[in-house]
């Protein structure tokens, strides 16, 4: 394999490898370790792996979607594929303007995950990247930030905190005019599914797979990028973490495979969680949201089941499926004391609490 070939620019590299079936890539890995450590990367395997899979979810002709939305006041920005879109609610409380008032773009994949601040959105993409989209137009700067899909972001105070599924989080410099600022490489030893920056900004949280000898669950510096602790000593091979969010600087949800929100108070033990609920079906759960006090929602893995919890109970409180006809699972959810929003893989629900059943 010639020197000049392995100098062309990664997207022309990903454009010729596209025309490869599954054995000559393997082949072509076997060449160097350049190739052999680029030709392992998800991005080169996707179009493969989607003519394996039959899912059996399937919208307008395209694969399944894994949309992440949020709510930022009369306006919810959603995900599908690799754009973003901004969707006017309705003022009188009857749901949303099914026309989106604007589109970001910036991905040459998927958006995994995304996060808004005061004038940006910072998402994350299966291309690796991270993309900074101004709220006020239509610019947008994106620069590599992961050698694999980045699964997820934070951001306060202007710092960006990254996770991916090459089995690093990293840790940025927000900035609206250059590149981010790459301050830290955490060498998490497992995949990457989720990350929260404390509100302190002293440190933040990962949540990986759990598919080796080492926590899920485990705080870092954010200032030196040190391992501080790990939450927890008795999760099971595979129980990895899905979603993990700060209601205060000292306690702590995650969620994840291992059917269970768990709380943590940080102030009191690192190795026990002070109270956990388990999801009574058996699933997976992909999402958790708090409204900062007694409640939290959760999302299932099948048949889009919705779950609001009251902490002072230990049973659910009540229930919600939302499943078209065929399963999904939640992927994304947002509540207020009136609505919530769920993100299914073909479909945006909402639940109005205002109307009784």
């Amino acid at each position: 394999m010639g020197p000049h070939f392995l100098q062309l620019p990664e997207e022309i590299l990903l454009l010729v490898l596209s025309y490869l079936d599954g054995r000559s890539l393997a082949r072509l890995g076997q060449v160097c370790r350049r190739l052999c450590h680029f030709t392992c990367r998800d991005a080169v395997w996707r179009r493969i792996a989607r003519r394996c899979l039959n899912s059996g979810f399937v919208r307008q002709g395209a694969d399944v979607l894994m949309p992440w939305l949020q709510v930022d006041g009369d306006v919810l920005y959603c995900t599908q594929a690799e754009e973003i879109r901004a969707h006017q609610l309705r003022a009188d409380g009857g749901g949303l303007h099914k026309r989106p008032f604007a589109v970001f773009l910036g991905h040459q994949e998927d958006v995994c995950r995304f996060v808004i601040t005061d004038s940006h959105i910072i998402s994350g993409g299966g291309d690796g990247k991270i993309a900074l989209h101004n709220l006020h137009s239509t610019a947008s700067i994106q620069f590599t930030a992961h050698e694999q899909d980045v699964n997820c972001v934070d951001c306060h105070g202007g710092i960006i905190v990254s996770g991916s599924r090459d089995r690093t989080a990293r840790v940025w410099s927000l900035s609206s005019t250059t590149d981010g600022r790459w301050l830290h490489t955490i060498q998490a030893e497992d995949r990457v599914w989720s990350v929260a920056i404390n509100p302190l900004l002293s440190s933040f949280v990962t949540g990986t797979a759990c598919c080796h000898h080492t926590s899920p669950l485990r705080i870092w510096d954010l200032q030196s990028g040190q391992l501080m602790n790990c939450l927890g000593t008795e999760f099971k091979r595979g129980a990895g973490v899905l979603d993990v969010c700060y209601e205060t600087p000292t306690i702590l949800l995650s969620c994840g495979y291992d059917t269970y929100i768990r709380c943590w108070d940080l102030r009191t033990s690192f190795r026990r969680c002070v109270t956990e609920w388990e999801e009574p079906h058996d699933s997976a759960l992909y999402c958790i949201q708090s409204d900062g006090n007694n409640m939290i929602a959760s999302g299932s893995s099948y048949y889009g089941v919705v779950r609001l919890w009251d902490k002072r109970m230990n049973q659910c409180l009540q229930s919600f499926s939302l499943s078209s006809p065929t399963s999904s699972p939640v992927y994304s959810l947002r509540f207020t004391t009136s609505h919530l929003y769920a993100a299914l893989a073909t479909s945006l629900h909402r639940l109005d609490f205002t109307v009784s059943s």
